[in-house]
Parts: structure tokens; sequence; C-alpha cells
């Protein structure tokens, strides 16, 4: 089933921009620039939205706080008649280090406010997720104060490495093709061995 709505998760306003909580903003506003298509603010869905006219595609950028995500997805989904298997959500990972990706459809929502009150408003789990790693901070008490910081210098440039993966993906989820998608998404970078290491 083609995709008909890319919703990227964030925060709204420059104090959140550069932080990891962001990076589903971050993914939408890369897309936009290679689709060649712009954002304008749209109250009525609580967010920035850009249309792919061509692709018949909705980029959705939610202008409300995260854990209210659901509002804006929702209306949009409902005023155009979006199923949500047609919905692929791009967001933060904490589970996934910097520098990966991993893209799946449904399953658990792993405590992510803004995937919980998305499915809350579409009523079901069953929507695509591209899930981008910023790591964990290693204790659950630093989460909040952890994604809402900007990442430190080496894991920009991994983050930043993981988003052009992403996009180099486009073309796959474009024409649907989810299990070839997901199997380059899904495998994680190589990294360069010592020059010290022995031979195998």
């Amino acid at each position: 089933m083609p995709l008909k709505l890319i919703v990227g998760l964030g925060n709204p306003g420059g104090d959140y921009s550069k932080t990891r909580h962001n990076a589903g903003f971050w993914f939408c506003e890369r897309l936009s620039a290679r689709l060649g298509v712009g954002f304008s603010n749209e109250a009525r869905f609580h967010g920035r939205l850009a249309h792919a006219r061509d692709a018949r595609l909705w980029l959705l950028m939610p202008q409300v706080f995260m854990n209210r995500s659901g509002m804006s997805v929702g209306a949009l989904a409902r005023f155009h008649r979006i199923e949500p298997a047609e919905i692929l959500v791009v967001h933060d990972e904490l589970d996934i280090p910097p520098g990966q990706l991993r893209l799946k459809f449904g399953g658990g929502l792993g405590g992510h406010n803004g995937l919980k009150d998305i499915s809350a408003h579409l009523g079901t789990q069953d929507y695509w997720r591209l899930r981008i790693g910023i790591g964990h901070p290693g204790d659950r008490n630093e989460v909040v104060n952890y994604v809402l910081k900007p990442p430190r210098r080496e894991e920009s440039g991994e983050i930043e490495a993981a988003l052009e993966r992403a996009l180099e993906l486009w073309p796959l989820i474009e024409q649907a093709d989810w299990n070839a998608a997901m199997q380059r998404a899904n495998v994680r970078p190589a990294t360069p061995k010592s020059s010290k290491e022995a031979p195998a």
C-alpha cells in the first residue's frame, strides 16, 4: 500500500529545533527539500504541511508539543481519509545508537509519547515507523533532559549520516517496496576495523 502521509515528530519553536527529540522534523525538512516542496502553516491541522502533488503525498510536522502529536495527525488523516497503514511516522529512538535506523510496521511504542498520542487518535498502532537512533543516556531518570538537548558533536555526525541513509530509502518507500526498504534501513552501518586487529 503506497504512502499518503509522512509525519516528522518534534517540538515546535526555536528552543527545541536542535534537540535530539526533533530528529523527525530534521528528516521531513530534508525530504521536502529533495522533493522541491515547501511547508506552510495549517491551523486546522495544528501543523506545518507540504504537499508533493505528483506523488499525492503529504508531509506533516505537528506544531503542538510531542505528547499531543496525535491531534495533528488525526485531524489530517480524517480530513483526507488516510488509513493508518498509509502513514509513516519518523521519530527519534532512544534504544538505537546514533547513526542507525530501523523501519518497521506496527509493534510496541517504546514509551515514546508522540507515538502513544498518535496511536490513541488513530485507534491503532498499525502504521509505519522510521526510527532514527539517538542513543540512551544510560539512566532513565535522565531521559527527558537528554532528548531535550542537542546531540554532542560526534553524535551529530552520526545522526546526519543516518538521515542521509534515510533519504536514500525514499525511492523504495515511494514505490511501497517495504521489504527492500527494511532490509536496507535495518542493516547496521559497517564500522572500520582497527589496523592493529589480527586477521580472522
